[in-house]
């Protein structure tokens, strides 16, 4: 896991045709807009979360955002824990989140 900043977030993502963005957060804390192309999956609900990263492909990078930046970490870690060798992590999450959001219903 590394934890980046923004500016690093925005210029590895640029660069990597095998990012995937996931946010870790609620529904409810999603609802209130999310980044672009991300695929939500809720930490805290456990057995989906798990249930979820363990169909991801491996050998793409993964680039996790959460409300603060811990439980994004916490993904991270866990992550790497089943074999994920490119995990990411927003330092501050959407709490310093300086750029544009979509509501989730906008997802494309």
């Amino acid at each position: 896991m590394k934890n980046i900043t923004q500016a690093e977030w925005r210029q590895l993502i640029a660069q990597d045709d095998q990012a995937i963005i996931m946010d870790v957060r609620t529904p409810n804390e999603c609802a209130e807009g999310i980044l672009e192309n991300a695929l939500m999956v809720d930490i805290f609900d456990t057995s989906l979360f798990m249930d979820t990263i363990q169909k991801l492909d491996k050998s793409k990078s993964y680039y996790i955002y959460c409300r603060s930046g811990n439980r994004s970490g916490q993904a991270c870690q866990l992550m790497e824990n089943l074999g994920f060798e490119k995990t990411y992590n927003l330092i501050g999450g959407m709490m310093e989140w300086q750029g544009e959001t979509i509501a989730p219903s906008q997802k494309s």
